[in-house]
């Protein structure tokens, strides 16, 4: 028997969730049962589509349960097993974070080829987020030599990834982001272009300067006056990819609508939403691709890191503040 602590949805938010929405709780684990493995955490990502799971309401992903331990990626080591595929030490990743350590069906666990990269960086960079930025980039808003691409949230888990392919592939990349650290770490990476939003009275102006030709690609994290300054500044046929609108997860309405949008046909913009999910078909070669840009140096990656199961509904709750720089993830102890 072992004991593990896990985080539980305590109570459905409304508008920004708080602390109070969230439960500790320690549970006892068996021995793992014919067909199952037993798996300690050692790494959990917590994301900002995880918002919408905290709704009861049909969506790409099923809702959290109330009173249950809640669901994200996280990478691990196999304790115990009663199935023949796995073995005490096998490094695993599953959808079961957001808990120290689970029985499961050997089925709900993948075994993790790390490529030389640390175990973590399958939750951010050669992950997930990694893989919507490939996706995003390259299939949804189809990157072409010579395209300026415009990335909001770019010091993001997604954004940071964006912009360094964008570069390696020989594109002009103008990055936004929040904050003179996150203006600093873009310079880092050889964004050719960034805007503070924060510090500016008028992003659609400030993008304006920035790209006084037009862009060619948006990849949109935030939505709101991101999006609207994207179709001022879109030349004709531009690509939009949109992968996520955090500034609006939070809200209890549809809000007052995106100026703007009649830019759409008179330049006849493409604007494509996706889920990361229908395309895990190309996470074989983002991989193998992946690890090979980063072995080379032609890619970095940030993390922001939270320690201990009981801090992750702050680590949560700091994405929605814009206090990471690159991927949040929770160190479990």
């Amino acid at each position: 028997m072992t004991t593990s602590r896990e985080i539980r949805l305590k109570s459905r938010p409304s508008g920004v969730p708080t602390a109070d929405n969230f439960e500790l709780a320690t549970v006892t684990l068996a021995d793992p049962g014919p067909g199952e493995v037993q798996v300690r955490n050692s790494w959990m990502t917590v994301d900002p589509y995880m918002r919408g799971r905290m709704n009861d309401v049909r969506s790409y992903a099923p809702p959290f349960e109330l009173g249950e331990a809640m669901q994200g990626g996280a990478v691990g080591e196999v304790v115990a097993s009663n199935d023949p595929s796995f073995k005490a030490g096998d490094a695993v990743q599953s959808f079961l974070g957001w808990r120290e350590a689970f029985n499961a069906p050997a089925a709900a666990v993948q075994r993790l080829e790390t490529h030389g990269l640390p175990p973590q960086a399958f939750l951010g960079v050669a992950g997930m987020p990694g893989l919507t930025a490939y996706v995003g980039l390259l299939k949804i808003a189809a990157l072409k030599d010579g395209d300026v691409v415009f990335v909001s949230a770019a010091a993001g888990a997604v954004g940071q990834v964006v912009c360094q392919i964008a570069k390696l592939k020989g594109n002009t990349v103008i990055g936004s982001v929040g904050g003179p650290e996150k203006v600093a770490y873009l310079k880092e990476l050889g964004v050719d272009h960034v805007i503070d939003y924060k510090a500016e009275p008028d992003l659609t102006a400030a993008l304006a300067r920035a790209a006084p030709d037009g862009i060619d690609v948006y990849f949109e994290n935030v939505g709101g006056a991101h999006l609207e300054a994207a179709l001022m500044a879109a030349r004709p046929f531009g690509r939009f990819a949109f992968c996520g609108m955090i500034s609006q997860y939070n809200d209890t309405d549809l809000g007052a609508g995106t100026r703007g949008l009649i830019m759409v046909v008179g330049k006849q913009l493409r604007l494509e939403g996706f889920i990361v999910s229908s395309h895990f078909d190309m996470m074989p070669a983002f991989v193998k691709e992946m690890a090979g840009w980063i072995a080379q140096g032609k890619v970095k990656a940030r993390e922001t890191v939270e320690e201990g199961i009981e801090n992750a509904p702050a680590a949560f709750l700091k994405l929605f503040k814009g206090e990471n720089l690159g991927k949040m993830l929770v160190k479990l102890s």
